[in-house]
């Protein structure tokens, strides 16, 4: 079946490897001497394994272009894998997540990386374009997650540095790792942008300080995340740091419904909100978009016989009708803020604690304006003591699931179902043309946006100049006093526009009156690409699902 051509602007479809519906089928049976989810449960294999040939004939039947292949650290199948992806003439993304579970280890930290010799094979295969590293955010921060023999943060110890400083570490870890691999690809003779390092997160964290390192982003979609806050952010970080966009749609979740369940939060979604959500995902503009895994959406009845579930419905229908009906004119590049917010990528999402991975220094109380912020920005729709859904406050019924259901039961064909209004996770929140900058945003990075908010616990001396030159020219700046020498913590006019320092977000009633004009209808998210805006409104009552609309506005 021939691929969907390739538009300037359109994401390249990607799907990602079986974990738990069958056997990697090119390791084949020695997928059991790995754990292969970061469930701390080894699960057996639900269904007999495709033979190579019918798992990528399956893939391009899907409509994708590229696979994300974690793999198996022993490297089984490794070489025939990228033999067979070459002569079907589909790209590869080499991830890490099988390693960081399982080991082995970079020394002093709790990170694999896909041996370099690996590396160079996929280049020679002329195939590689990505070496994907799974929630790098959320293994620098909870280190013990996999390895347990020691507390060894993913890009680093940070025990006894301050925020700059582990900030600074990270970065120059990525950094080290960037130009590592970017060496084996000029060796192979290719360009070094063909295959960068991928942080792929869960967390809305350290999108600004992997960027910095020369990282691509990449959000997860879905997940347990707030979507205004986490593409708000991935797309400020790839704007401010010249770095592509990936988009994962990752199906783990923590909701159950009626529908085709493999095991506990896995969908933790319905195929109406991921229908919704890789539409919503394509119209951010990004290089590459994929979906995490194919486990969800095909079932192998053996000799290399497939049948869709929902979600394999749902994805073919994106892909093979809604992309090329909808073709894209802009690019996460062309990303626009009306409303900049600034502040220090502490690494603070909720936890208050080990940020950056570092156990000895007390997360100040400062971090956690950036809850207030959001709170404010989304109309009190986010929460003001989190940017993510692993916060106190959310109990997710997979968990329930997992209690009462044993192992062996799965997969549930029909899913649960214990009465309606029990899901926890909409995709709609409201926002308007929100973009997320560091404490280092150059003032022409911010572009012009008419309302500047900064919080957080720094901001470098050129970007606080830049903000009081944006209020000069006719912003509204809305800044932490802390953040403010003692000179500029009065409020006032400012030139043609407005500087407001407070010391409390949430308390201060003049920031909320001051806001209100720029915070858009509370029935509307909108992210803006240049002279395009992109609307999104709810698709159902609660928000599970999204309406959309493009808006052509005249020139600013």
């Amino acid at each position: 079946m021939s691929e969907p051509k390739t538009r300037p602007n359109q994401p390249t479809l990607g799907l990602q490897g079986p974990v738990v519906a069958w056997h990697d089928p090119w390791a084949k049976e020695r997928s059991d001497d790995i754990m292969r989810t970061g469930t701390g449960i080894v699960y057996p294999s639900q269904e007999p394994a495709p033979t190579p040939g019918e798992f990528v004939r399956a893939m391009q039947e899907l409509g994708a272009a590229f696979y994300v292949h974690h793999l198996i650290p022993s490297l089984a199948g490794q070489s025939e894998m990228i033999r067979d992806l070459a002569r079907a003439g589909m790209r590869l993304c080499l991830g890490n997540e099988y390693g960081n579970i399982n080991g082995p280890y970079v020394e002093g930290t709790n990170r694999y990386d896909v041996p370099d010799e690996t590396l160079a094979e996929a280049a020679r295969a002329g195939i590689l374009m990505g070496a994907l590293y799974d929630e790098p955010e959320h293994l620098q921060i909870n280190a013990g997650q996999y390895r347990k023999d020691a507390f060894l943060p993913h890009w680093g110890a940070t025990d006894g540095l301050s925020l700059a400083e582990a900030s600074d570490r990270v970065a120059s870890a990525v950094e080290r790792r960037a130009l590592a691999v970017r060496r084996i690809l000029e060796a192979e003779g290719l360009r070094a942008e063909s295959a960068p390092l991928v942080s792929e997160q869960v967390f809305s964290v350290l999108f600004h300080v992997q960027a910095r390192g020369g990282m691509a982003v990449c959000p997860k979609v879905m997940k347990e995340s707030f979507q205004p806050l986490q593409l708000a952010t991935a797309l400020g970080a790839a704007k401010q740091y010249g770095r592509d966009l990936w988009i994962c749609a990752d199906l783990w979740g923590p909701d159950v419904g009626p529908w085709f369940t493999r095991t506990s939060g896995f969908p933790g979604h319905s195929p109406e909100e991921f229908a919704s959500a890789l539409r919503m995902g394509y119209l951010m503009a990004p290089t590459h978009l994929f979906a995490e895994n194919i486990d969800c959406l095909l079932r192998h009845e053996g000799g290399g016989r497939f049948r869709r579930t929902a979600f394999g419905d749902a994805w073919e229908e994106f892909a093979r009708r809604f992309v090329p009906s909808h073709p894209l004119d802009w690019s996460h590049r062309d990303a626009e803020a009306d409303i900049a917010f600034v502040h220090a990528d502490d690494s603070n999402y909720g936890q208050n604690a080990r940020l950056f991975g570092n156990r000895s220094l007390e997360a100040p109380v400062e971090t956690q304006s950036v809850f207030h912020v959001w709170h404010l920005l989304s109309r009190g729709a986010i929460p003001s003591h989190g940017s993510c859904m692993h916060i106190p406050g959310y109990d997710f019924p997979r968990h329930r699931l997992k209690k009462e259901t044993p192992i062996d039961e799965f997969p549930l064909e029909n899913g649960r179902e214990w009465g309606r209004g029990q899901g926890v996770h909409p995709l709609f929140l409201p926002s308007n043309n929100v973009l997320v900058y560091d404490e280092t945003v150059t003032e022409e990075r911010l572009g012009a946006p008419r309302l500047i908010v900064a919080a957080g616990t720094r901001l470098s001396p050129g970007t606080l100049d830049g903000l009081r030159r944006k209020a000069n020219d006719g912003a509204l700046v809305v800044i932490a006093s802390w953040l403010a020498p003692e000179a500029w913590r009065s409020s006032g006019r400012v030139g043609s526009g407005r500087w407001l320092a407070t010391d409390d977000f949430l308390g201060d009633e003049r920031v909320r009156e001051a806001i209100e004009p720029f915070l858009g209808p509370p029935d509307r998210w909108s992210q803006r690409f240049g002279d395009t805006e992109v609307r999104f409104a709810k698709g159902d009552a609660e928000g599970f699902t999204l309406e959309f609309e493009i808006a052509r506005l005249r020139s600013r």
